[in-house]
C-alpha cells in the first residue's frame, strides 16, 4: 500500500562482535561496577556468612516482600546470630541495597550465559533468510514461538527471580539508593535484545528492544498472577507474531 515503509533487510551475517559477545561484555561490566554498602570481608568464612545473609534476605523478599526484611528475621532465616547481620550491615537499608546489588550481579551472569547459548540459534535463523516475504514470515513465526517458550520457561524455572525483579522495581520507587542499580539491571536486560534487532535490520533497534521486552515482561507478570498453566498461549503467540510482523515489514 502507498505510504507503507519498505520491508527491512535482514542481515545475513552475524559479526564476531555479535549480541552474545556484546551482551556478555555489558553484563560483565555491570557486574564489576556493582558497589556494596555493607562491611567488606577479607576471609573466606566471613564472606560465606555474608553471602548466606544476603541469600536469606532475598528469600524473605520473594516470600514475604521487602517490608519483611528485618535483622532478626534475616538472622533466623540464615541460621546465624543476630549480631552477624548487624555486624555486616549497620542498618536495614544497607542490607536491602546489598541484597539487590547481589541480584543485579547474578542477573548479569545469567544473561551473559543466556545470550551465549542463543548465538548458534540466532545465526541459524538469520542464515535461512533469502529476503522474501515468506522467509521473513517464517522468521517472525519462529521468533514468536521461541518467545512464548522463553516466557513459560522463565515462569517454570526462574519464578523466584521474576518475583525478586518485581520487588526490586517496586522498592526502587521508594528508595533512591536503588536507582542506579535498577538502571544497570535494565541495561543488562536490553543489551542482547537490542543487538538482536540490529541483526534483524531494524531501523530502530533500541525502541524495538524496549517494546519486545515490555511485552514479554507483561506476559511474565500475568503468568505470576494467574499461574503458568493458565497462560493463554494462543493469545501470546498472536501478539508476538503481530509485533514481529510489524518489525519485519509484513
Amino acid at each position: 500500500m502507498n505510504g507503507e515503509p519498505p520491508p527491512i533487510e535482514v542481515n545475513s551475517t552475524v559479526s564476531q562482535s555479535s549480541s552474545p559477545d556484546r551482551a556478555a561484555r555489558v553484563a560483565s561490566s555491570v557486574a564489576e561496577s556493582v558497589r556494596y554498602q555493607g562491611r567488606k570481608t577479607s576471609r573466606q568464612g566471613s564472606e560465606q556468612r555474608r553471602q548466606a545473609i544476603l541469600d536469606a534476605a532475598m528469600r524473605i523478599i520473594v516470600r514475604d516482600g521487602v517490608r519483611a526484611v528485618r535483622h532478626r528475621a534475616v538472622a533466623a532465616e540464615a541460621g546465624v546470630p543476630l549480631s552477624a547481620t548487624t555486624y555486616y550491615f549497620k542498618d536495614i537499608n544497607d542490607l536491602i541495597t546489598d541484597t539487590f546489588a547481589q541480584f543485579v550481579e547474578r542477573s548479569a551472569a545469567d544473561m551473559a550465559k543466556f545470550w551465549g547459548s542463543t548465538e548458534g540459534l540466532l545465526q541459524e535463523k538469520v542464515g535461512q533468510m533469502d529476503g522474501s516475504p515468506e522467509s521473513r514470515r517464517r522468521l517472525a513465526d519462529d521468533i514468536a514461538v521461541l518467545a512464548v517458550a522463553y516466557v513459560r520457561q522463565q515462569l517454570l524455572s526462574r519464578r523466584d527471580q521474576l518475583l525478586a525483579d518485581r520487588a526490586f522495581q517496586q522498592e526502587a520507587l521508594l528508595n533512591p539508593r536503588l536507582h542506579e542499580l535498577l538502571r544497570a539491571h535494565r541495561r543488562i536486560l536490553l543489551q542482547g535484545v537490542n543487538h538482536f534487532f540490529e541483526v534483524l535490520g531494524s531501523r530502530q533497534p533500541e525502541q524495538d528492544a524496549k517494546v519486545l521486552t515490555a511485552i514479554i515482561e507483561e506476559m511474565e507478570y500475568q503468568g505470576l498472577i494467574d499461574g503458568v498453566d493458565h497462560l493463554d498461549n494462543v493469545d501470546m503467540l498472536a501478539i508476538l507474531k503481530r509485533y514481529m510482523y510489524l518489525v519485519l515489514g509484513l
